[in-house]
């Protein structure tokens, strides 16, 4: 299953395809006994998708039959046992893709000429995503870190390693010339091939930087780093072959730390916008903003949901799930609608915001 949305994924998932692309999302559970559903659900929405093909007269039996096959195989890559929030299957002639979320989505199937990637893009933006990289003298780890975990990357040729085993220390012992670990030349070597690397990744996913090593090490990198240098430096030592609970819980207090000066920063933001009159409050608010483009910072809290529909005119009212033209997702389209006009957005912790209703936004005019 897929989880980091890099902007070139976006970008590709986001291209036109023969119709009809398919998109499959459900709502999923981490914890007993609210995961127990969801099996019987995943099988039931896909079933929904394969009754939609059946029944649209635009789709060929052969091109209906390789949408099934994608579809089965999707189903038999969902591995439920480390399921989080959302699921999203999509599904095109000839391929498929199956994302894991960190944000719940509706339920829904929709057949169109492009994916549904709206809950992926606000899911990734309330995900606070960062990378750790953790040092040691015979191998550097990076660390794919999201809202409450860290997971092993092993792409971009991480982890690397290297033997510590050296032909010339025993002859450099003797004669009293042994350096120690982190000043012999080597493994400035092996640390400045880390800080190359992981530049390589930052070019392609930018996100905040946390390295974990020994003292000793952390100061090597002071010395001879570019990105590393100036990461966030936590003194713990032996990650690099640890585990990824314990590279998280020697993170979280840095996490913890940094997510609540975000929401004291957006608070203040948010305070200045509505004395000089360049603030909006309130999902119908938010969303005519959003639309115009207008909205230069956005902030919702964590588990905001509203379901709304369009009265007809410029404005959304509430509407119940399942509602003839109900909208279930709004608060995802108006997050995608933002980052796609360059707005920053915050998620913030539930009751943050206030009277503001569960959304809120600071305009550029």
């Amino acid at each position: 299953m897929e989880h980091a949305l890099s902007p070139a994924t976006l970008t590709e998932l986001r291209r036109p395809r023969p119709y009809p692309a398919v998109s499959v999302l459900t709502p999923t559970h981490r914890r007993e006994p609210d995961n127990a559903q969801d099996p019987v659900r995943l099988r039931n929405v896909v079933a929904e998708a394969k009754k939609q093909l059946e029944a649209d007269p635009s789709v060929t039996r052969e091109r209906r039959m390789d949408l099934v096959e994608q579809l089965d195989r999707a189903l038999a890559e969902v591995d439920l046992a480390h399921a989080e929030d959302g699921l999203v299957i999509f599904a095109a002639p000839g391929e498929h893709q199956v994302w894991s979320l960190a944000r719940t989505v509706p339920e829904r199937v929709v057949l169109s000429d492009t994916f549904l990637t709206r809950n992926l893009v606000a899911a990734q933006a309330s995900e606070r995503p960062f990378w750790v990289l953790s040092v040691s003298a015979d191998q550097v780890t990076l660390w794919n870190g999201g809202a409450d975990r860290v997971a092993e990357e092993t792409s971009n040729g991480f982890p690397l390693t290297r033997s510590l085993e050296d032909p010339d220390a025993e002859r450099q012992e003797r004669v009293g010339d042994l350096p120690s670990t982190f000043r012999d030349e080597q493994t400035r070597h092996f640390l400045r091939d880390a800080d190359t690397a992981v530049s390589a990744v930052l070019r392609k996913h930018p996100r905040p930087l946390y390295v974990t090593g020994e003292t000793a090490a952390l100061s090597l990198l002071d010395e001879i780093g570019t990105v590393t240098k100036a990461a966030a430096h936590i003194p713990h030592g032996g990650l690099a072959h640890g585990t990824p609970d314990a590279v998280w819980q020697a993170v979280r207090p840095l996490i913890t730390a940094e997510a609540k000066k975000d929401v004291d920063a957006v608070a203040r933001e948010l305070e200045t916008a509505r004395g000089r009159k360049a603030f909006a409050a309130g999902v119908d608010e938010v969303w005519q903003s959003a639309t115009e483009g207008r909205v230069q910072l956005l902030a919702v809290e964590e588990n905001y949901r509203v379901t709304v529909r369009d009265d007809g005119g410029d404005h959304l009212v509430p509407a119940e799930s399942g509602d003839l033209d109900s909208r279930e997702d709004i608060v995802d389209e108006i997050v995608e609608q933002c980052l796609e006009t360059g707005a920053e957005v915050r998620f913030v912790p539930d009751g943050s915001l206030g009277d503001a209703k569960g959304i809120a936004g600071v305009l550029r005019y």
